[in-house]
């Protein structure tokens, strides 16, 4: 019975930290359902996994007995501890790195942007700035100054 409760916290506490990364997907629209659900799930999986922990650390003291009770155990116990960091991270930052180098060139510079390319275009006075589309896309955001007013660009 131990075994199977141990079984359960461990899948209680991947199941809280991958269920949103399976439902919210960047590249495909969700429901506001499916958004409540993953804000919720990433706001109590912390709480979840840490609660996972003591009750994990709490079966496996009871089940350390036998060798293959104590592997069940510790992979057990891994496998909880990952969930536990992994619910303190911000997995969708590891998908979209920022850029390493952004730079700012002038439109006749700009050989990366092609001429059929959309891009997001600001102008304040005598000063303007074009922001490639694609780029944005995948990065989401940039800071800038145009004309002198601090600004955030994102599409």
């Amino acid at each position: 019975m131990k075994g199977f409760l141990l079984f359960l916290v461990v899948a209680i506490a991947v199941a809280v930290v991958i269920a949103p990364a399976m439902i919210l997907n960047p590249f495909a629209p969700q429901t506001p359902r499916e958004l409540a659900i993953v804000a919720t799930l990433k706001n109590i999986a912390p709480f979840v996994t840490i609660a996972a922990i003591a009750l994990g650390g709490w079966l496996a003291w009871k089940l350390w007995r036998t060798w293959w009770r104590k592997t069940l155990v510790v992979v057990s116990m891994l496998v909880i501890v990952a969930t536990a960091w992994f619910a303190q991270q911000n997995h969708f930052e590891w998908m979209f790195k920022p850029l390493a180098n952004p730079a700012y060139a002038d439109s006749a510079a700009a050989t990366f942007v092609e001429a059929d390319d959309m891009v997001l275009a600001v102008r304040i006075g005598d000063d303007a700035a074009a922001y490639p589309v694609r780029q944005l896309a995948y990065h989401h955001i940039v800071h800038d100054t145009v004309g002198g007013v601090p600004m955030v660009v994102t599409y």
